[in-house]
């Protein structure tokens, strides 16, 4: 199984016990807070997911199941909207039984199912072009996987070996063709700066800009900009935004996540008109995952709130 964090690297231009809803169905945003958190006194102008990966210890060490994944957002968190990893249940995607069921025990617990996180399946920007091809016919199956599940989009990564004229060149083909077989399906395909070239926020919003498809957009992550401006980066990328991803590591005394400044980064969000999802995506280790979740959770509700 892949480690998030080694994936990262891949990707250069040369690239609990936890107890864990929908069917309602995904969108970026499809009509506000859902009912239970508007009862829990919620008004923001976005909305909370939790993304899988959070828990990907938890995951990993086999003490929760992907399966209970919306059982855990909606009961330990009180979060009634999830971002599915595909790591997690890689050899599903084709199984009809296994999606229904994951699809019911959503709905059971009233989770929007939003996304699945691609890795893993080939480099989108390869500057083979059997290569490419290879991996946009791989990733097929789960535009249909999320399709059936009801969500709005996939997640996939803008990868591939040369220089970044080269790799933009194979990207916006490759991304291209992904997003015309993703229409077919109602279905959009959403990149994430996720290492490599794709952390430069300007070039994969010139990627985006030459893909120029209404169901091809970003996922602007806070924090995986290593060499770039995490501001910037975000501002770079809000236009095409079609999810957002709340990245956290280490929060202080007051709460706040001590190396990105989550009111200026919300203000960019906002400014730009977002209303979609917002997704909690905790990496840190000083707090354990269900405490890291919980701790992006009330940060992300407390300057929502300051700016709705």
């Amino acid at each position: 199984m892949t480690d998030r964090r080694s994936f990262l690297k891949q990707l250069g231009v040369g690239a609990l016990g936890l107890s864990v809803l929908p069917a309602l169905a995904c969108s970026g945003r499809t009509g506000g807070n859902s009912a239970k958190d508007k009862e829990a006194g919620a008004s923001l102008f976005f909305d909370i997911s939790l993304a899988e990966w959070s828990l990907h210890k938890t995951l990993f060490d086999g003490k929760l199941d992907n399966l209970d994944f919306p059982r855990t957002a909606a009961e330990t968190f009180g979060i009634h909207a999830v971002e599915y990893v595909n790591q997690f249940f890689k050899d599903k995607a084709n199984d009809q039984a296994y999606l229904a069921d994951l699809n019911q025990r959503a709905k059971d617990h009233g989770v929007t199912n939003v996304l699945i996180m691609i890795d893993g399946e080939g480099p989108l920007g390869s500057t083979d072009d059997a290569e490419r091809t290879l991996a946009v016919e791989n990733h097929y199956k789960w535009v249909e996987a999320a399709k059936i599940l009801g969500c709005h989009a996939i997640r996939v990564n803008a990868a591939g070996n040369g220089t970044p004229d080269e790799v933009k060149s194979a990207a916006i083909d490759g991304l291209g063709r992904l997003s015309e077989f993703a229409s077919q399906h109602d279905i959009s395909v959403i990149v994430e700066n996720h290492g490599g070239v794709s952390s430069h926020g300007d070039w994969l919003s010139a990627v985006l800009q030459g893909v120029n498809k209404p169901n091809c957009g970003s996922l602007p992550d806070f924090g995986n900009f290593y060499e770039y401006d995490r501001y910037q980066g975000v501002k770079d990328l809000m236009p095409f935004a079609k999810g957002v991803s709340a990245k956290s590591h280490v929060f202080d005394a007051e709460g706040n996540e001590t190396a990105i400044d989550y009111r200026r980064m919300m203000q960019i969000v906002k400014d730009a008109g977002y209303t979609g999802y917002v997704g909690i995506e905790y990496e840190g280790s000083e707090l354990s995952e269900e405490e890291g979740i919980k701790a992006t959770k009330r940060l992300l509700e407390r300057v929502g709130a300051e700016l709705s």
